[in-house]
C-alpha cells in the first residue's frame, strides 16, 4: 500500500465534497502527515475522475498506522478515534460552516438543512456506510405504514476499550454527548471523538440553542436540537413556545421531544433537547378519530388522533393560541387521575403524568401533537403499566421515545440473527429448543407455527409483517387511553374536563 497515494485520495475526496478548498491542499496534507508521524512526502498521481467513499481510504490508512504503532489498538473505538481526527483534517471551521447556512437560509430553509446534511455525511460525521446495513421496512397495520428498522449504525461495545476505561481519571468535559462542548473535541475511549462535528447556533424563546444531525439517522435529516446550558428535560409552556417558534423557521421540518420522566422518556433527560427532521411519519398521517371543542379555544381545531397512544392534535394559524392552549392541556394532564384505566397522577409526591409533544407547520397552520403518557408502576407491570408488557419483550423492551411514538421502531442489532433462526425453525431445519438464546422466543415461535403450518411460505415477509404486529402492540401498551369504547370514553372525559 502507497501511504502517500491514500492521503492524496482522502484529500481529493475533501475537495470534491467541498469540505476544503485546492488552495487548502497542501496545508491539509501537512496536518495529516503530523498525525501518521510522516516527516516526508511523495508526489503521486492519482484519477481525477474517480471519487471513492472515505470509509475505504480511511481503512487502509488505519491499517498503516496500526502496522506502523501510531494506533494503539485495531478495534472500532481506537480506529473511530483516529479517523475522526484525520477527516477533521479536511473541515471548515465553524464559523465557515454557520455564515454558509445562514447565507443560504435566506435562499431557503431546506437547501440550507439538506446541504448542512450533505456536509455532515460527507465529514463522515454521519457514518452512512453503517447506517447502509441497518435492516428497515414498512408494516401494514389498523393504524397505518409503521417504520421497523433493526439499527446495526452503532458501533459495537469494544472490550478492551471498556477495560480500559476502567482505569481511565473520570471526567466531566464535556458533560455530556448533547453538549455544545462536544464541537471538535478529540474524544476518549469512553468518549465519541467529535473533531469532525459542527454545530449551528438558533435562537429559540431568546435563548441560546444549537442544531445538529444525529450521527445514527433513523430518518431523512435526523435533527437533534439541543440548548446551549446543560439543564434537565422539562416538559412546559415554553416548550411548546420552541417546537412552534422552530417550525416557524424551519417549516419543511417537524420537531418533537421525548417526555421529562423516567420510563416514559428518553435516554438523556440531563439535557434539554428535541428531535426533528425532513420526514412524514405514520402518526403524521394519522386522521382525527373523533373532533372536539374546548371551551375557551373555539378558534383551535382540536380532536383525538387515531393512533394507538393517546394523542390530542390541535390546529390554528396563530401559534400562541396553540402555546396557550397546550400550557391549559398540559397543565389539566398532570393533575388528572382516573382509577378506570390505571391513571394516577401522583404516587405521595411523586409525579406520573407528562406530555410528548410534536409540532409541525402544514396547509399554513401550526400544528401540535400533545401525547399523554404516564410513567406508573405496578407489580404486575414493574418496568411500567404504560410500557412495553413483558410478553413482547422478546422483540423490546426499552422505553418508548419520541421517535416510537411517532411510528418508528428502533429495534436492538440481536434481532438479525435471532429471525434468521426463526425462520429457519418455522421450515424445520432447525430445532428452537436446540437453539442457545432463543428462549424468549419459545411462546412466539408456537403461535407463528400454529399461524403458519406450511412451510414452504415466503417466511422472511411474513416475521417481518409479524414483527410489525408486535410494534403495533407496544403502541397499544403505550397509550393510557386506549382506542377502544372504554378508552375513548375515558378521554373524551378528560377532555370535557379542560372545558370546565
Amino acid at each position: 500500500m502507497n501511504i502517500y497515494r491514500e492521503i492524496k485520495c482522502l484529500i481529493h475526496y475533501g475537495i470534491q465534497k467541498g469540505l476544503l478548498d485546492i488552495q487548502d491542499e497542501v496545508y491539509v496534507r501537512n496536518r495529516i502527515l503530523e498525525i501518521l508521524h510522516l516527516d516526508e512526502y511523495e508526489a503521486v498521481r492519482i484519477d481525477p475522475e474517480s471519487l471513492e467513499e472515505p470509509q475505504p481510504i480511511l481503512n487502509r490508512i488505519l491499517d498503516y498506522a496500526y502496522e506502523k504503532g501510531i494506533l494503539e489498538e485495531d478495534t472500532v473505538t481506537y480506529r473511530d478515534l483516529m479517523d475522526t481526527r484525520i477527516m477533521d483534517c479536511l473541515m471548515p471551521r465553524p464559523s465557515e460552516i454557520i455564515k454558509k447556512f445562514w447565507a443560504e437560509y435566506q435562499i431557503s430553509p431546506a437547501l440550507a438543512t439538506e446541504n448542512y446534511y450533505r456536509l455532515s455525511a460527507a465529514s463522515n460525521y454521519i457514518r452512512t456506510g453503517r447506517i447502509s446495513k441497518n435492516l428497515s421496512w414498512k408494516a401494514s397495520t389498523e393504524f397505518g405504514e409503521l417504520d421497523i428498522t433493526i439499527n446495526l449504525s452503532k458501533p459495537e461495545k469494544d472490550p478492551k476499550a471498556i477495560a480500559a476505561a476502567k482505569g481511565m481519571k473520570s471526567s466531566s468535559y464535556p458533560l455530556c454527548l448533547l453538549c455544545k462542548e462536544n464541537e471538535g473535541y478529540r474524544g476518549r475511549i469512553n468518549h465519541p471523538a467529535r473533531q469532525n462535528h459542527r454545530i449551528i447556533p438558533l435562537q429559540l424563546n431568546k435563548e441560546e440553542w444549537f442544531f445538529q444531525f444525529s450521527p445514527y439517522v433513523y430518518y431523512n435529516e435526523h435533527a437533534i436540537i439541543f440548548k446551549g446550558c446543560h439543564e434537565p428535560m422539562k416538559i412546559s409552556r415554553a416548550t411548546f413556545d420552541r417546537l412552534l417558534e422552530f417550525v416557524g423557521q424551519f417549516p419543511h421540518y417537524f420537531i418533537g421531544s421525548n417526555a421529562d420522566l423516567p420510563i416514559v422518556g428518553g435516554s438523556i433527560l440531563s439535557h434539554d433537547h428535541f428531535q426533528g427532521g425532513n420526514y412524514t411519519f405514520a402518526m403524521e398521517r394519522a386522521p382525527l378519530l373523533k373532533k372536539m371543542f374546548i371551551k375557551g379555544f373555539e378558534d383551535v381545531e382540536a380532536g383525538i388522533v387515531k393512533w394507538p397512544l393517546s394523542v390530542i392534535r390541535i390546529r390554528s394559524t396563530d401559534r400562541n393560541r396553540l402555546t396557550e392552549l397546550g400550557d391549559l392541556i398540559l397543565n389539566a394532564w398532570k393533575n388528572y387521575s382516573d382509577e378506570s384505566v390505571d391513571v394516577l397522577a401522583y404516587t405521595k409526591d411523586e409525579p406520573h403524568n407528562t406530555i410528548t409533544p410534536i409540532a409541525r407547520y402544514k396547509d399554513q397552520k401550526f400544528e401540535l401533537d400533545l401525547v399523554l403518557r404516564n410513567n406508573r408502576t405496578s407489580k404486575e407491570h414493574p418496568l411500567g403499566i404504560f410500557h412495553p408488557h413483558s410478553d413482547v419483550h422478546h422483540i423490546k423492551k426499552e422505553n418508548i421515545g419520541l421517535i416510537e411514538v411517532m411510528g418508528l421502531a428502533v429495534l436492538p442489532d440481536r434481532l438479525i440473527e435471532e429471525l434468521e433462526i426463526l425462520k429457519q425453525c418455522m421450515q424445520g431445519t432447525r430445532n428452537i429448543h436446540e437453539c442457545e438464546g432463543m428462549e424468549k422466543h419459545i411462546t412466539w415461535f408456537q403461535m407463528l407455527k400454529a399461524k403458519y403450518p406450511k412451510t414452504d411460505i415466503a417466511y422472511n415477509e411474513v416475521l417481518k409483517n409479524e414483527v410489525g404486529r408486535i410494534f403495533e402492540r407496544i403502541l397499544w401498551d403505550a397509550g393510557v387511553f386506549k382506542q377502544d369504547s372504554k378508552g375513548i370514553e375515558a378521554f373524551t372525559r378528560f377532555i370535557e374536563q379542560i372545558s370546565r
